[in-house]
């Protein structure tokens, strides 16, 4: 039974990585390899009685992060709807690339740690669309936005999908993995950033070809009460958790209950077809649905590996074969760069107790770190990078020959900036 749970984890888990040459979406790949698992495992396992109980174990906490990312991206689609990124877009009146890089990067990395990588990569592309028309110079800002989006998302509890599995399953908490992870993350930025720097100094921005303007039916009044009010609430989430110690995805449904009232209230003196685009009932229909179906699929596809000690099994020949935990992580970062780092972390969270290591531990606060950053490697190591290749039509092989060795000196900088940190200040 081991034998074929471990060959269909690994064909799906190949599926997945190979989705784009393939043709076949990952959520196709990780639902038919969730399915055929809990088949196997069903079939063959002997005790019916146990392994559904495992499987109610693994749906509510699937549920827990799934209903957390369908608030969180609901939210920030309702915002987008408002315009309100243009809170920020109006604000950039710069001409010189190099200025430009530094101001779309650090926002891009702030950004990240209060929405979302994937959410703050799609915005933050969207805004190079409307302030540079040259394809050429945007390839470099979306990759380095890549970057940013992916080392912002890695020190916050919901700037990342895997640090918000961590903090739900109770690996991390808020506030040590800021003051873990923010320095580590930052220099994973500045190396890279440092270097583009240096290609772009003297050049100019090329103007758009046409600033299209917005022909949504929204006042000043509304745009900036939506984008404050959605981000403040994002922000409150933590808050929320510590204060009356549920889910965080409670905290993200009661602000999404909120933000709805607050929507609802401000438009109702509007006409149906004018109202309709800016509803939270509209925004719903507008997030993508796709990762949410994947993250399930593949989520329930590491629960049968930690249901049938497989996970266990691996961290133990680990730990003999390599020995050292801050090398396995460091490999387990750059091993995201090729498949996703959804099921990376997944799989960790199953290989090592809390019991083993506590909450805000070395290994955790780690894995946090190089899983978030080490997609960045490679154009298809991470949802933002993904997003990204679409957005802008980012070639594999160009990233690989242009930002993957800046990624890569961002990612081994950071790394070794944690691991002294670490023994400083322990």
């Amino acid at each position: 039974m081991l034998g074929a749970i471990v060959v269909i984890f690994i064909v799906a888990y190949a599926a997945i990585a190979l989705e784009h040459p393939i043709k076949i979406n990952k959520g196709a790949s990780a639902l038919l390899g969730a399915g055929l698992l809990w088949t196997v495992y069903a079939v063959f396992g002997g005790d019916h009685a146990l392994i559904g109980n495992q499987l109610n174990e693994s749906v509510a906490s699937t549920a827990q992060i799934v209903f957390f990312l369908i608030g969180a991206m609901t939210i920030v689609e309702v915002i987008d709807a408002h315009n309100g990124f243009e809170v920020i877009t109006s604000q950039i009146r710069t001409t010189k690339q190099t200025t430009l890089m530094w101001i779309v990067c650090l926002v891009t990395f702030f950004l990240s740690a209060v929405l979302d990588n994937l959410t703050t990569t799609i915005v933050m592309i969207s805004l190079m669309k409307k302030l540079s028309g040259s394809q050429n110079d945007r390839l470099f800002f979306a990759a380095m936005i890549v970057i940013a989006a992916n080392a912002g998302g890695a020190w916050s509890v919901i700037g990342d999908v895997t640090t918000t599995m961590l903090w739900i399953g109770g690996q991390i908490t808020p506030l040590p993995i800021i003051k873990g992870v923010f320095l580590p993350s930052l220099v994973n930025l500045l190396l890279p950033l440092l270097v583009v720097t240096y290609l772009l100094k003297g050049t100019v921005i090329a103007p758009p070809d046409n600033r299209e303007s917005s022909e949504r039916p929204v006042n000043p009044f509304e745009r900036y009460l939506i984008f404050y009010l959605g981000l403040g609430l994002l922000i409150a989430v933590p808050a929320f958790k510590t204060i009356t110690h549920l889910p965080p995805f409670m905290g993200v449904l009661f602000a999404l209950g909120i933000l709805w009232v607050v929507g609802e209230l401000i438009h109702r003196d509007k006409g149906p077809d004018e109202k309709k685009p800016l509803t939270l009932a509209h925004a719903l229909m507008r997030i993508d649905m796709a990762s949410i179906v994947f993250f399930i699929g593949i989520l329930l596809a590491v629960a049968t590996l930690e249901h049938t000690h497989v996970l266990k099994m691996l961290a133990k020949w680990l730990d003999q074969t390599v020995g050292r935990q801050d090398v396995i992580v460091v490999l387990l970062g750059l091993l995201s760069a090729i498949v996703d780092n959804v099921p990376l972390v997944a799989a960790s969270m199953g290989m090592y107790s809390l019991a083993q290591y506590p909450t805000d531990s070395f290994l955790w606060e780690f894995i946090a770190y190089c899983a978030g950053t080490g997609g960045s490697i490679l154009i298809i190591g991470s949802a933002a990078g993904v997003a990204a290749m679409g957005l802008e039509k980012i070639h594999f092989f160009w990233y690989v020959r242009r930002i993957s060795g800046l990624a890569l000196l961002g990612y081994l900088g950071g790394a070794a900036v944690y691991i002294v940190q670490y023994k400083l200040l322990h």
